[in-house]
C-alpha cells in the first residue's frame, strides 16, 4: 500500500513539474491523497486495495497532521 501511495505521489509531481512554493507541493500531495477516498471514507474511484486500514494507521501515527473526521 505505502508503495502505491508513493507512486501515486511521485505521478502527480512530476506531471506538475515545478512549484513556486513549499505550500504549492504540499497542497498538491494533500489533494492527491484527499482524492484517494470519498469523504465517506468509503475507498474513492482509485480502488486502492486496504487504503482505509492504512489511511487508519497514519492518523494514528501522525494525529497530529491528518484528521480522517472530515
Amino acid at each position: 500500500m505505502i508503495e502505491s501511495l508513493n507512486a501515486r505521489l511521485r505521478k502527480a509531481t512530476r506531471n506538475r513539474g515545478a512549484f513556486p512554493t513549499e505550500q504549492a507541493a504540499l497542497k498538491t500531495l494533500f489533494l492527491t491523497i484527499r482524492t484517494m477516498t470519498r469523504p465517506d471514507g468509503a475507498v474513492g474511484v482509485t480502488r486502492s486495495n486496504g487504503w482505509k486500514a492504512t489511511l487508519n494507521a497514519f492518523a494514528i501515527q501522525f494525529g497530529d497532521r491528518i484528521n480522517i473526521n472530515r
